[in-house]
C-alpha cells in the first residue's frame, strides 16, 4: 500500500532536495573559493612575466600593477623583499607582516598573499565581497519556486478530490440515500476510508431493509392473534365456550414471545458481542433441556459467550423440535469437531425440502404448501443463526436421515416415510479449552 504519509515526507524531500542542489549550483558558480586561489596562483605566475624586474622604477612597476588591475578587476598591491610598499591599485590592502617564521597579512580577512619567484610579494583580494547575486539569481530562485509549485500541484489536487467526492458520499448518506456509495482511486489511506465508507453504507442499507422487512412481518404476524383475542372476547361476551379464556391466554403469551423476539432481534442487529464467559455448552443445553425431559448426550466443550443469548439458542431449537417434529421426542448431542464445539438438535418430523433449508431461517418464512392460514417460523429459526454468528459461529440445517426422494418430488422427504431435520450449530471452542 502506498501510504499518504509516505507521500507527502517524499514530495517534501523532493522539494528539499531540489531547493539545496539549486542553491548549490548557484553557489558553486557564483563564488568557488578553490578556483580563485587557483587564479591568484596562476596571476601570479603571470605577474612575474608581467610585472618589471625589481630594480625598475616604481612608476614603471605602478603603471604595470594598474594595468594588471584593469584586466583582473582585483585589489592588488606590490610589496619588496623587505615588506615596503612598491605600488597598489584598487582599495587599500592590509600591511604586510615579514616577522616571524613565515611573512603575514594585518587586517581584514579575504585577502591573499603571493610570494613571486624575484622575492617580492603580491597581495590582492576580492574588491567587492565574496558574492553579490544580481537580478539572475532572483531569476533562478523564481524559476526554482514555480517548478515547486507546479509539480506539487497535481497531488494535491488528486487528495483533496477524492477527499471532495468522499465527503459527497457522506453527505448522501446523511440525507437518506442510503445507495450512496464512492469510487475507490488508488491504495493508500483515502481509498481504505472510501472502501471502509461502502462497506459501512452497505451494512447500514442492509440493516435498514432488515429492519423494515422484520417489521412488515411482525405486523403481518400480530393480526393473527390480535384476531383471535378479538373474536375470543366478542365469543366470551356472548356467552360462549367458558374454555376461552385459556385460549386467549395462550394469544396473549404467544403475542408476548413474539414481541420479546422482536426487541432481540433488534438488539442482536444494533449491537457487538457483551460480557462473555466461559460456558459448557453440553451442561447448558442438558439443563435447558430437562425442562421437557429430554435427555443429552455427548462429551463436555468450553464455549465463550453470553450464557443468556446461548440458552435462548438452545430453547428455540428445542421448540422449533417439538412443534415440528410430531409425537417422538427430539435427541441433542454436543461434541467437538475440527475444532469447533458442534450441536446438533434432531427431530423424526416431515423434515424440510432441500431447497428450503437455508431459506427456513429467514424470519416468518413459511414453507411452500403451508397457505396463507399456515404458521411460519416466526423468530425463532432467525433467532437461532443471529445468536450463533453473533457469536462466531453458525448453524444449518439437514436431513435427519438423509435426502431421500422417492416420493417422486425431490423435497428431501423419503416417499412418505419422516425423515427428520437436524440442526447442526457450531461455535469456536473457548481459547482456554484443551485440545
Amino acid at each position: 500500500m502506498k501510504r499518504l504519509y509516505l507521500q507527502i515526507y517524499l514530495t517534501l524531500v523532493a522539494i528539499l532536495v531540489i531547493a539545496t542542489l539549486s542553491v548549490g549550483l548557484m553557489g558553486r558558480f557564483a563564488f568557488d573559493e578553490a578556483r580563485f586561489e587557483d587564479m591568484i596562483t596562476v596571476a601570479g605566475e603571470l605577474a612575474v612575466n608581467a610585472l618589471p624586474p625589481p630594480d625598475a622604477p616604481r612608476a614603471r612597476q605602478q603603471e604595470a600593477i594598474e594595468r594588471l588591475h584593469e584586466m583582473l578587476r582585483i585589489d592588488l598591491a606590490l610589496h619588496s623583499k623587505t615588506g615596503g610598499p612598491i605600488a597598489a591599485a584598487g582599495r587599500p590592502l592590509p600591511p604586510l607582516d615579514l616577522e616571524g617564521p613565515a611573512p603575514r597579512l594585518r587586517g581584514r580577512r579575504g585577502t591573499w598573499l603571493v610570494p613571486l619567484s624575484d622575492g617580492r610579494y603580491l597581495v590582492t583580494s576580492i574588491p567587492r565581497g565574496p558574492w553579490r547575486p544580481g537580478p539572475w539569481a532572483l531569476v533562478a530562485l523564481f524559476a526554482v519556486a514555480a517548478a515547486v509549485a507546479i509539480g506539487a500541484y497535481p497531488l494535491a489536487r488528486r487528495l483533496t478530490r477524492r477527499l471532495e467526492r468522499l465527503r459527497e458520499g457522506v453527505d448522501q448518506l446523511g440525507s437518506g440515500d442510503l445507495t450512496a456509495r464512492v469510487k475507490v482511486e488508488g491504495k493508500d489511506e483515502i481509498a481504505a476510508l472510501a472502501v471502509s465508507f461502502n462497506r459501512s453504507a452497505g451494512r447500514i442499507e442492509e440493516l435498514i431493509r432488515a429492519h423494515k422487512m422484520l417489521l412488515a412481518n411482525a405486523s403481518h404476524e400480530l393480526r393473527t392473534p390480535l384476531t383471535r383475542i378479538n373474536m375470543a372476547l366478542g365469543m366470551s361476551e356472548s356467552g360462549g365456550d367458558p374454555h376461552r379464556g385459556e385460549q386467549i391466554k395462550a394469544d396473549i403469551a404467544e403475542l408476548d414471545q413474539l414481541i420479546e423476539e422482536i426487541l432481540l432481534a433488534s438488539r442482536l442487529d444494533a449491537v457487538r458481542p457483551g460480557r462473555t464467559e466461559e460456558i459448557d455448552l453440553l451442561a447448558l443445553a442438558a439443563e435447558e433441556a430437562a425442562r421437557d425431559g429430554i435427555a443429552v448426550e455427548g462429551t463436555p466443550v468450553l464455549v465463550n459467550g453470553e450464557r443468556t443469548l446461548l440458552r435462548r439458542m438452545i430453547r428455540n431449537l428445542i421448540d422449533n423440535a417439538r412443534r415440528h417434529g410430531g409425537d417422538s421426542t427430539p435427541t441433542i448431542a454436543v461434541g467437538r469437531m475440527a475444532g469447533a464445539a458442534v450441536m446438533t438438535v434432531s427431530d423424526h418430523g416431515l423434515g424440510v425440502p432441500a431447497q428450503e433449508r437455508e431459506a427456513i431461517f429467514q424470519p416468518f418464512y413459511r414453507l411452500a404448501g403451508s397457505g396463507e392460514s399456515g404458521r411460519g417460523s416466526g423468530l425463532g429459526l432467525a433467532l437461532v443463526r443471529q445468536i450463533a454468528r453473533h457469536h462466531g459461529g453458525d448453524v444449518r440445517c439437514e436431513a435427519a436421515q438423509g435426502d431421500g426422494k422417492e416420493g417422486g418430488k425431490g423435497d428431501g422427504r423419503a416417499g412418505g416415510k419422516d425423515v427428520g431435520s437436524r440442526f447442526v450449530v457450531t461455535l469456536p471452542v473457548a481459547t482456554s479449552a484443551p485440545a
